[in-house]
């Protein structure tokens, strides 16, 4: 069953990967301006102090916009930096400085915290492949996010950031796929 389940996962993440590579840049500029409205709406609304996001590579939703207010709101920023043993430790950003880091990905320049420092934070926000309404999250496939969220204790608010298209009726899904309190698209702020 697991190889099954592994094969959709991968067939589904090359459909996606197309898709978000169609997406033209007039349309990125207004989702841009969507998700960021949803994401001030979301942490305003909880009243957050700190968060955990993450910077975008090229084809995923932008969340720039959203880090850069929470920062010049007051609200401290974690962001994750991935580690060769397949867990995250976190730095936190000033918007300023960034490397690219393992994958690629874009990191913080700065002191790393090790991977138990967002067990502080009052909102997670999270790259996903694709959502399923009941708020089962399948992620890229490296499982950095699934291992980080299955090893916390107590848990605050976690949305995964998707394009409307992505929020589906269903995903495979194996025992270590984690799910998500809510997602933030272009059209809403869903939680389950």
């Amino acid at each position: 069953m697991t190889a099954e389940v592994s094969h959709q996962k991968r067939a589904l993440r090359v459909e996606l990967r197309e898709r978000r590579r169609q997406v033209a840049e007039r349309e990125r500029a207004a989702v841009t301006d969507a998700l960021t409205a949803h994401l001030i709406e979301l942490a305003t609304r909880l009243e957050v102090a700190s968060i955990s996001a993450y910077l975008p590579t090229g084809d995923e939703p932008n969340t720039r916009p959203f880090v850069e207010w929470a920062l010049h709101s007051g609200i401290t920023v974690l962001i994750p930096v991935s580690r060769d043993d397949g867990l995250l430790d976190w730095a936190v950003t000033d918007g300023k400085l960034e490397t690219a880091g393992l994958y690629g990905m874009p990191e913080p320049v700065g002191d790393l915290l090790g991977p138990i420092a967002i067990n502080d934070v009052d909102l997670i926000v999270i790259p996903a492949a694709c959502v399923d309404r009941s708020g089962m999250r399948m992620g890229w496939g490296r499982g950095y996010f699934d291992r980080t969220l299955g090893s916390m204790e107590q848990c605050p608010p976690v949305y995964a950031v998707i394009f409307d298209n992505e929020l589906v009726d269903s995903v495979p899904s194996e025992v270590h796929d984690k799910r998500v309190d809510g997602v933030i698209t272009p059209g809403a702020i869903v939680t389950f």
